[in-house]
C-alpha cells in the first residue's frame, strides 16, 4: 500500500472531510529532495494505517490545491485535523523527524 494520490476532486472528500488526521505531501516529479521523501511517505501510510490518512498531492497536477494552501516549494508537507491546517513544514527530513511531527498530532 502507499499514499493516496489526491487531485482536485478528491481531496475535499479524502482530507478536508476526514474523520483520520490526514499527512499530505505536496511534492512534484523533478524535485529531488521528494524523491527522498516519497519513500518514507509511503512507509507510513502501511505504519501509520487506521490512525491517520497519508496523502500525496502533484502541484504540476493540482496547482490550485499548492495555491489554496500557500505552497512555495516543495516537497511541503500539511497537516490537517477537521479539515483546517494544523502543521506545515518545507523540506526534506528523515523519517524520524517526520514521525515526530506526526505524533504531535495523533
Amino acid at each position: 500500500m502507499s499514499a493516496l494520490h489526491l487531485d482536485e476532486k478528491s481531496f475535499e472528500a479524502e482530507v478536508l472531510k476526514s474523520s483520520l488526521p490526514v499527512l499530505v505531501d505536496f511534492w512534484a516529479p523533478w524535485c529531488g529532495p521528494c524523491k527522498m521523501v516519497g519513500p518514507i511517505i509511503d512507509q507510513l501510510s502501511v505504519e501509520l494505517q487506521g490512525k491517520m490518512k497519508i496523502a500525496k498531492v502533484n502541484v504540476d497536477e493540482s496547482p490550485n490545491l499548492a495555491g489554496q494552501f500557500n505552497v512555495m516549494s516543495i516537497p511541503t508537507m500539511l497537516i490537517f485535523k477537521g479539515g483546517q491546517p494544523v502543521d506545515q513544514w518545507v523540506g526534506a527530513m528523515p523519517k524520524d523527524k517526520i514521525l515526530a511531527k506526526i505524533n504531535s498530532h495523533l
